[in-house]
Formats: C-alpha cells, sequence, structure tokens
C-alpha cells in the first residue's frame, strides 16, 4: 500500500468541470495555483488521506495504451513536468476530456484537481504521482467570529476535506502496463458514476494477490447466501464466516485446502465449483486456484461479511462463532418463527 507521509504537492490546478448534458460549462483557471505551506499540506491530507486498502489499477485502453487519453497527458507531465506551462496545458486537456466524460444527466459539476506529488512511497520505491480529483458536493459550515466585543454566526459552504467525492492517483510506476493507480468514487455506486474509472480514466484492475484474495472472498461470500435458497440465514451466515475465518487465519490460499477445512461435504464442494465457474463467465473476472492472501484485501472484505440476522424490526443477532449453538423453529400457537440461543454466560 502506498505511503504519503512525506509526500509534498509541487504543482496544483484547479479548473471547474460542469455536466455537458445538461448544459453546464467548463471554466478553466489561466494558470497553476501558488499556496502557502499550510493550505499544501491541508490539501496533501484531504487528496491522500482515504486511499489506504484499495487495489491498484492499469490505464488501458481496448486498442491501444497509446489511445487512452489520461495516460498520454499524464506521460507528458512525467517526462516534461518543468518545461515552461505544460503541466498546466495538460491539466486543460485532462479537464476538457474529463467533460467530454460527462454523459449522464444526473454527473454533478464540481472543482477538479490535478496535482503532481514528489517522494510518494509504495512499497519501497519512492516515486512521483500525478492526483486527479473531483469536489461534488458542499456541507455547511457555521463561522462564528467576534467584532466588536459582540459575537456573529454565519451560514457558508465549503468543502469538507474529509470527504473526498472522486480520486485517481497515477504513480510513476510500470508505465509500459499503464502506470500503477489507485481510485476513489465516494459519490455514487450507481451507473451514472461508472464515469470516472470506465469512461474518464479508463482503468483495469492489476491481477496481484489483493486482486485475487478480494475476488475470492467475494465469491465466497456471494455463494454461501445464494447456493443455497432453502437454508437458514444462520447456516448461511457461518458458512461466510467460516470462508472469511479461513483467509484471516491462511497466508497462502489453495484451493484442496479451502475445500477441505471449509466446504468439507462433497455436495458442498461440487455446488460451489459448478457455481464458481458461472460467477467467473458472468462478472468477467479471473479466480485462481493458488495465491498469496493479502491481509489489506481480506481487511476491506470484513465489511462484506455482515454476519447479523435481521427479525422484522424487533431484534438483530449476531451470529460470529458455534452454528451448533443457535437454533431456528416455528411456534404454531403464534404464527411466528424462533431462534434458540445457548450459551454459558453472558455480559
Amino acid at each position: 500500500m502506498p505511503d504519503f507521509s512525506d509526500a509534498a504537492i509541487t504543482n496544483l490546478s484547479v479548473h471547474f468541470v460542469g455536466n455537458k448534458i445538461q448544459e453546464e460549462s467548463i471554466r478553466l483557471s489561466d494558470r497553476q495555483l501558488q499556496l502557502d505551506e499550510v493550505i499544501l499540506e491541508t490539501l496533501t491530507r484531504y487528496f491522500t488521506k482515504p486511499f489506504k486498502d484499495q487495489p491498484f489499477y492499469h490505464l488501458f485502453h481496448e486498442t491501444d495504451l497509446s489511445l487512452n487519453e489520461v495516460y498520454v497527458y499524464a506521460k507528458s507531465i512525467f517526462d516534461d513536468r518543468l518545461a515552461t506551462d505544460n503541466f498546466h496545458l495538460q491539466s486543460i486537456k485532462l479537464a476538457r476530456h474529463l467533460y467530454e466524460c460527462a454523459d449522464h444527466p444526473n454527473i454533478k459539476g464540481g472543482e477538479f484537481y490535478v496535482t503532481y506529488f514528489d517522494q510518494c512511497y509504495v512499497g519501497d520505491k519512492m516515486t512521483s504521482a500525478i492526483g486527479l480529483f473531483k469536489s461534488e458536493n458542499k456541507d455547511a459550515y457555521l463561522k462564528v467570529f467576534e467584532e466588536n466585543n459582540e459575537f456573529e454566526i454565519r451560514k457558508e459552504e465549503g468543502i469538507n476535506i474529509n470527504k473526498l467525492d472522486k480520486g485517481c492517483i497515477i504513480f510513476n510506476l510500470q508505465e509500459e502496463e499503464g502506470y500503477k493507480v489507485m481510485l476513489i468514487d465516494n459519490t455514487n455506486k450507481q451507473q451514472e458514476a461508472q464515469y470516472w474509472k470506465d469512461h474518464f480514466i479508463q482503468a483495469q484492475p492489476i491481477k496481484d494477490n489483493y486482486y485475487h484474495t478480494q475476488n475470492y472472498m467475494q465469491l465466497c461470500k456471494d455463494f454461501a447466501m445464494d447456493a443455497f435458497p432453502e437454508a437458514g440465514k444462520a447456516d448461511k451466515l457461518a458458512l461466510a464466516n467460516e470462508s472469511a475465518t479461513f483467509f484471516k487465519e491462511t497466508e497462502a490460499f489453495d484451493k484442496t485446502s479451502f475445500h477441505e477445512k471449509v466446504l468439507q461435504e462433497p455436495e458442498i464442494i461440487e455446488a460451489f465449483e459448478d457455481y464458481k465457474q458461472n460467477y467467473v463467465a458472468q462478472k468477467e473476472i479471473d479466480i485462481v486456484d493458488e495465491f498469496d492472501v493479502a491481509p489489506q484485501a481480506v481487511i476491506k472484505m470484513k465489511r462484506v461479511f455482515k454476519s447479523v440476522i435481521k427479525l422484522d424490526k424487533n431484534f438483530h443477532i449476531y451470529v460470529h462463532g458455534n452454528r451448533d449453538l443457535i437454533k431456528k423453529g416455528y411456534d404454531e400457537d403464534s404464527g411466528y418463527h424462533f431462534y434458540q440461543v445457548f450459551f454459558k454466560e453472558e455480559s
């Protein structure tokens, strides 16, 4: 994972990119921003803090990498940043490209930032990086100030520096493969948000251990919840939790060990392999049988494995351990289902 603790912004250009479909404007600045050290440090935290456990991507193009506009403009910056106005010129090209990609009416306009970072670390390699960021949402703030021994409060709108809407960091590594890239998109997970990754940046995952760990864990979770419609929720959660625990306790994944320790029964193993084959075809992803487990991916995927049974709007049961200590039943007199939970002591 990247380390930005020593990173510093050396170049920064800002433009406003509206929604072309809605006939909003694009407003391009005349020059780079010159900011004091305090603001630059604040911006560095705002831009880089969200990039903790995201997977890596490569820039790509279906025909030829040289047709990926972000790649072309980023390469020009990396190759010739110090040439007169080249950084700012490429930032304008990037802003225009983003404007052309706003092909959905729900895409929000906002400030578009292009930055150049020095002293970024990816593993043990120090490198430079280009940041592409977009702020689309404004939060309300109250400003309290004193004047003539009196206090006043005013409402203002501004950018919340703890909420980055969209971001992309392009590291000056693996140039021939499309650079090493990380992405953030927190504003919308629906169709219209895909323009950031798929249309503007055009990125595809690097098929490393993080990629394989994340994909296999998602496969296990989906299999546990979908493959046996007749099974109870507790049984589904138990299988999902056993899968998550296996990844947490395993350094190197292999299919045989997973079959023996988690799936165990031949009919479940067969159902899993059939499900996996269809899953790979439907999702258009790669699932391999052996890889080193990426701890960062396991931590991130823990959020997906929610061990909760929701009962109407009255109760939640969290299932973390022995499946045999919870039993489901039905009371004919009341017409209600029920769970029995067995335990030795409460806390």
